[in-house]
């Protein structure tokens, strides 16, 4: 298999293919190492490859599929994020399901306090799309490796939004899942397991992998009542992808998958003190224990008039490698770590940048399935999808 025609395939595709005998998983595996190989000295996006140990994976996966196993993700090539990442609780429940584990995703290096860039084994993690700007993080090289190409599924956790804001910058699916409900090593609480994909499909299949049968709920009524908040009450986001997210929320009640968006003042507190308070050992949690729980009943509130809360994911375009300067690219994320509430951010468009933008949608705590849902038919009602990085797309020089 040509890494280029790999590269094409989504989760499920590869998954379809190796179990039903038209590819192996040694087949798929070779290719993505190929794939890796080829573009990943100007991504940066592995801090390490596991190529004998992915290979001899594959050949187990080949072995079980032959023997009549049924593995849903049978040979899917996959990331995990950090070097710890393979004995996290997800990337198990992937590798059981027939995923291959083929390297370890970068993350944040030292020297800086910004977390929206990552390190990989040969410098700073480039966006797929422009090389001189941040794929954002922490899931850094999780995003950019599943937009461009080198894996179609990787694992991320979301701390201060580390799924979303990657997701939304390099133009990939990203899901927080409600805070609590996989196994997290955070202390804080603050932090949810999540994942990058390709596709809302493939993004499913995860959810299905690490947390069972599907969850089920008051069901998906047709169209969702949805409202709009372009700041939350306390962000000040730059007009451009306030303008690309509210057009793509407009495009899923165009398609009748939500009802006409609803703009609505949601006047939460801003999380920023209450955030780093929980996360600094030693400091009095009363003051942020008391933000929490004001945003707790505001966002009652809004899920009592609507099952989605729709925002940009981030309040700005991606930033270069030097960093952010004064800006919290978290602005319109880490509300929803300090509520636990489960979010996905879903391709909304372009800016004038040619960068990515990124729809934040917002459900009650336990609606993964309903975020899920809506992200499966924006993508084919209303064409929010992952888009090919374009070939010249490294061409732009840091």
């Amino acid at each position: 298999m040509e890494p280029a025609a790999y590269a094409a395939l989504t989760a499920g595709q590869v998954a379809a293919a190796v179990q039903a005998g038209d590819l192996g998983a040694s087949e798929v595996v070779a290719a993505a190492l190929a794939r890796i190989e080829e573009a990943d000295p100007e991504l940066h996006a592995f801090t390490e490859v596991w190529r004998d140990e992915a290979l001899a994976r594959a050949r187990e996966v080949d072995r079980l599929v032959a023997e009549g196993a049924r593995l849903p993700l049978a040979g899917v090539p996959l990331g995990v994020k950090g070097v710890r990442g393979a004995r996290s609780a997800a990337a198990r429940a992937l590798t059981a399901a027939g995923c291959v584990p083929v390297g370890a995703t970068s993350v944040p290096g030292p020297g800086t306090p910004w977390q929206t860039w990552g390190l990989g084994r040969g410098g700073r993690t480039r966006n797929p799309w422009r090389a001189d700007r941040t794929p954002g993080g922490s899931s850094a090289g999780s995003a950019a490796a599943v937009a461009a190409g080198l894996v179609p599924l990787a694992t991320g956790s979301d701390g201060a939004g580390s799924v979303r804001i990657p997701a939304a910058w390099c133009g990939v699916f990203g899901l927080k899942a409600t805070n609590g409900l996989l196994s997290s090593p955070d202390r804080t609480g603050l932090a949810a397991p999540g994942v990058l994909a390709r596709c809302a499909s493939d993004a499913a299949a995860y959810w299905r992998c690490v947390r069972g049968a599907r969850d089920g709920g008051a069901g998906t009524e047709s169209p969702v009542p949805a409202v709009w908040s372009a700041d939350l009450g306390f962000a000040a986001p730059d007009p451009e992808p306030v303008a690309v997210a509210r057009r793509a929320a407009d495009r899923l009640a165009a398609a009748g998958i939500v009802r006409p968006v609803e703009d609505v003042t949601v006047a939460l507190a801003d999380p920023a003190d209450a955030w780093l308070a929980l996360r600094t050992p030693g400091a009095d949690p009363a003051a942020a224990e008391a933000v929490r729980a004001g945003n707790d009943r505001r966002l009652a509130a809004v899920f009592a008039r609507a099952r989605l809360l729709l925002t940009p994911v981030t309040p700005n375009q991606p930033h270069g490698h030097e960093g952010p300067g004064d800006r919290y690219s978290t602005a319109l994320t880490w509300a929803f770590n300090l509520s636990g509430h489960p979010a996905v951010s879903i391709p909304a468009g372009f800016g004038a940048d040619g960068c990515p933008v990124g729809l934040h949608i917002v459900a009650a705590h336990g609606c993964e399935h309903l975020l899920l849902d809506i992200a499966r038919a924006a993508e084919t009602h209303a064409g929010l999808r992952a888009w090919s990085v374009p070939a010249d797309a490294h061409d732009t020089p840091l």
